[in-house]
């Protein structure tokens, strides 16, 4: 938080490239820019993309112009191109860049593959779609897949495909944007449309 404006003072940085999942970080993003964080897209340059909901996205900045020490998290979307082709390695090594100095990493889906390829996941507790689609890149990190909705393990958080909203929770958990009774409100609403939640996020003013 910046100690003058009581606001996150860096911004979070977004991967967009084609044929990436829609539906699976907007939760997170939506949450984290209503609590102040800027949030910026990463293309794997600063030409345009589209995601597999046909929605055509301006990047920013381009992959090799992001760097750790500028940005609070990088959110890595799935994608079709993670597992037909090599064009997001360079995510996956940026993702690396990230670990390595301290600063928050958070995949879901696809992007989970990336960072097994990347040997990302040998020595730290995660999860996937499921446990074959992650042994099938040939990763040496089987042994800490974890059965979960999402996992977070030190910097690093990752879910599967289906968990957009279980994927913001630990994102807002890591950089404290919600914790506490407020943070499982807020994951009863959004995913099991627990109505009894709004009282408790509407007391924190988290609405």
């Amino acid at each position: 938080m910046n100690a003058t404006t009581g606001r996150p003072g860096k911004p979070v940085h977004l991967a967009v490239y084609d044929t990436l999942a829609d539906w699976e970080t907007g939760h997170a993003t939506a949450q984290l820019a209503r609590a102040g964080h800027e949030i910026r897209t990463v293309g794997p340059s600063a030409a345009p993309v589209r995601s597999v909901g046909g929605l055509r996205i301006q990047p920013d900045l381009g992959v090799d112009d992001v760097r750790p020490e500028d940005s609070a998290l990088l959110i890595l979307p799935g994608a079709d191109l993670w597992d037909t082709s090599d064009d997001l390695a360079p995510f996956a090594r940026t993702a690396r860049a990230f670990l390595d100095a301290g600063v928050p990493v958070a995949a879901i889906c696809g992007a989970t593959a990336g960072l097994a390829r990347e040997g990302l996941l040998d020595d730290r507790d995660h999860t996937s779609a499921v446990s074959f689609y992650l042994a099938a890149t040939g990763y040496a990190g089987g042994g800490r897949y974890v059965e979960a909705d999402a996992v977070t393990d030190g910097a690093l958080v990752t879910a599967g495909p289906t968990e957009p909203v279980a994927f913001a929770r630990e994102i807002l958990r890591l950089l404290g944007v919600y914790e506490g009774e407020v943070l499982d409100a807020w994951y009863r609403l959004f995913h099991d449309s627990d109505a009894s939640a709004y009282a408790v996020l509407e007391k924190a003013g988290a609405l």
